[in-house]
């Protein structure tokens, strides 16, 4: 069975969805606190939404220099899944696991409701259990979740078919629809919308069960894109 390390900050809010989350997929979840030097033992981290230390100076930016930062790269060097959700995203962006950056909503206004996406890379360890282009329902909760990149960025993540999630309807402004990319490797995903928060659906969708089923299966040696 797959442990799975949920990384607690200072201002996480989404830490606890996100260890029910790798729970119910049928992993065994833990918490891990931002001091902590190493993740040796545990097969993969996942890093929760929130406002990880107040969103001060910019999102995610006091984060990246926490001492877990280091053994979240290692983890990632390895092979191992590392999945980072609005917050989460932000902090994988500014530790540089991932391209880009994450900015303010293009109406400046924090944006909190369901959204429809599409999958637009169902070959990757975390979407395999979907359809190539399926349709489908994340809620968003989000102030800064406008994806933003160079032109050379989006043509390299274009052209490795790095682009894993894309809004139906941009909510937010991100370029070209983006809502998750996963790095070249294919084992580092950030996404804005929580599919942590699409368990159930008497809670309005069950979408976002599969994602962290499929993570639970990873092997490292198969982890790539294709």
């Amino acid at each position: 069975m797959k442990k799975f390390a949920v990384i607690q900050f200072p201002g996480s809010n989404c830490d606890r969805d996100l260890l029910n989350a790798a729970l119910k997929a049928g992993a065994e979840a833990e918490f891990v606190d931002y001091r902590a030097a190493s993740l040796a033992g545990y097969d993969g981290v996942l890093i929760p939404g929130g406002f990880s230390f107040g969103d001060y100076l910019r999102s995610g930016a006091m984060a990246a220099v926490a001492p877990v930062t280091k053994a979240i790269k290692e983890a990632a060097e390895a092979g191992k899944p590392v999945l980072g959700i609005c917050n989460g995203f932000q902090i994988l962006t500014e530790i540089g696991l991932l391209p880009g950056a994450l900015i303010f909503n293009d109406q400046h206004t924090f944006i909190s409701r369901d959204e429809s996406l599409k999958i637009a890379n169902s070959e990757t360890l975390f979407t395999r259990g979907y359809g190539q282009g399926e349709d489908v329902v994340y809620p968003v909760a989000h102030g800064e979740g406008h994806y933003y990149c160079d032109d050379a960025t989006y043509e390299k993540l274009k052209a490795h078919n790095q682009i894993v999630l894309t809004y139906n309807e941009n909510p937010n402004g991100s370029r070209n629809d983006i809502a998750g990319i996963i790095n070249e490797r294919g084992n580092v995903l950030g996404m804005m919308p929580h599919p942590e928060r699409a368990l159930e659906t008497l809670l309005g969708s069950d979408d976002g069960l599969k994602l962290f089923e499929e993570m639970t299966k990873w092997e490292a040696n198969h982890v790539q894109i294709h």
